[in-house]
């Protein structure tokens, strides 16, 4: 069984298909993969073994992903009568009355959900590391992180638990993971995935749903399954020519692509493995006859932008702690909040809503000085998928917030000015570094252009085909 755990999920599929494994089966192996593997990574926090099992039977036969198992992140892609914790006990005791629209498509296309995998408290930072449940670790070396926000959902992909699981990017928390765990991250554009019937948008529209997988195929396969506009939604994403998995073996064309390695604001150090991953990345799109250049949106260096983008994430913060606390029927203190967060919800509770709003048009008029440059006759923007190196556990930490703040933000200073534009982002793991641990490095094209992302990454792919070691380390 152990073969069939290696396929990606359409393999895994077809398996199940051809009949050369039951979908029982393959559920029964996955359980016992999360079993004998998430011991020391702590990557699955809530398990729901018993259930996925008797609910085997019910599935059509004719559901594309029948039988095929899926841990959820437990943060959005909420499922009724599961624990959803958001990587904190202040959720504890309330329970989900229904599923999110992201979950119903999974279940249609016949996804088994086995659990629920670890985030930092509430998604607002980049390493999962929550006191809640005690910190996810990297299957490529424990002492190092898996990233964050999905970094429980990464380790466990990784690992070779499941061969997909849900994510969520606000500032990077899909990029940074996978470019960590050495998987393929997709930051679908703002609207493609609707986060209802519970939200409309999360974060004032930086934060969207998406997928972590071994394969380009996974991705676009799975983003396919969950995409589409529900009525009510405040987004609806520019529509795709075709389902994105039939642009996997499509021929992406000549493109133009500029590329930055060193962060242009010139307040983030730059990174020697980084800076390499970013020019054999851009070799390797020049071998395959596009045409790479220095190059990137000029606003991409404008100074104001950290703090307009953490204005934005801790007024939401502060909001969210007030819904939570009408939901559980007590306010929410800050004491019973991680010290990162008391201080979010702090600042965002001393802005005022005309600050709020006036910040959100700063980020308007942001979104269209960076839009301008692809509209200038470029393709694609090559970057690193995090502005620092993977890094051991407690780096960020948990009681110094200025280290924690400065180093996050570092952090993210390529992946968050893309969830402010909305624009669609992919991490692809073409690099590891000297200490044996992965570094992505990130594509990110126009708003609507995952159809582009998914040709170029499937080419690259093709050219040089990722390889996922951890999934032997430590296992039986």
């Amino acid at each position: 069984m152990d073969d069939v755990l290696r396929l990606d999920a359409v393999g895994q599929a077809q398996a199940v298909r051809d009949g050369q494994v039951s979908a029982r089966e393959l559920v029964e192996a996955a359980i016992a993969a999360i079993e004998s593997r998430d011991g020391e990574l702590n990557a699955v926090v809530h398990r729901r073994f018993e259930r996925a099992l008797a609910e085997i039977d019910a599935i059509p036969a004719d559901a594309p992903f029948r039988g095929v198992p899926i841990l959820l992140k437990d943060l959005g892609w909420r499922q009724a009568g599961e624990p959803y914790s958001a990587g904190s006990r202040v959720r504890d005791g309330i329970e989900i009355p229904g599923d999110g629209y992201g979950v119903v498509r999974l279940r249609r296309a016949g996804f088994v959900m086995l659990g629920r995998t670890n985030t930092p408290e509430f998604g607002s930072t980049i390493t999962t590391e929550p006191a809640a449940f005690g910190p996810t670790r990297n299957p490529y070396d424990p002492g190092h992180s898996a990233g964050g926000s999905s970094g429980g959902s990464a380790a466990a992909v990784a690992a070779g638990m499941v061969a997909l699981a849900t994510a969520s990017d606000g500032g990077g928390s899909i990029r940074v993971p996978a470019s960590f765990c050495g998987l393929v991250g997709l930051k679908p554009t703002r609207g493609r995935l609707s986060l209802g019937p519970n939200m409309g948008e999360g974060w004032s529209g930086f934060s969207c749903p998406g997928f972590v997988t071994r394969t380009v195929r996974d991705t676009a396969a799975a983003l396919d399954v969950v995409s589409g506009y529900e009525q009510g939604d405040p987004y609806d994403a520019p529509a795709l020519p075709r389902p994105l998995a039939a642009e996997v073996e499509a021929d992406p064309g000549r493109l133009r692509v500029g590329f930055v390695s060193a962060h242009p604001r010139g307040d983030v150090p730059e990174v020697a493995e980084l800076t390499e991953a970013v020019h054999l990345a851009a070799a390797l799109l020049e071998a395959l006859g596009h045409d790479v250049l220095p190059g990137h949106p000029e606003a991409l260096g404008e100074p104001e932008f950290p703090e307009h983008f953490g204005a934005i994430v801790s007024n939401n913060l502060a909001a969210q702690i007030v819904s939570l606390g009408v939901v559980r029927g007590r306010p929410v203190e800050l004491e019973e909040l991680e010290p990162r967060n008391a201080a979010m919800v702090t600042a965002g509770r001393q802005r005022s809503a005309a600050e709020h709003i006036l910040t959100t048009q700063w980020v308007d008029g942001f979104r269209r000085r960076m839009a301008a440059w692809w509209n200038s006759g470029f393709d694609l923007l090559l970057m690193p998928s995090a502005g620092v190196a993977p890094f051991p556990l407690g780096w960020i930490p948990p009681d110094d917030l200025s280290t924690a703040f400065g180093r996050t933000a570092h952090t993210v200073s390529f992946t968050s000015p893309v969830n402010a534009t909305g624009q669609p982002a992919i991490s692809l793991p073409l690099h590891v570094n000297a200490a044996g641990l992965p570094v992505g490095v990130q594509l990110v094209a126009a708003a609507g252009r995952e159809d582009l992302l998914v040709r170029v990454a499937a080419q690259i792919e093709r050219a040089r085909p990722f390889t996922h070691p951890a999934m032997d380390r430590g296992n039986p």
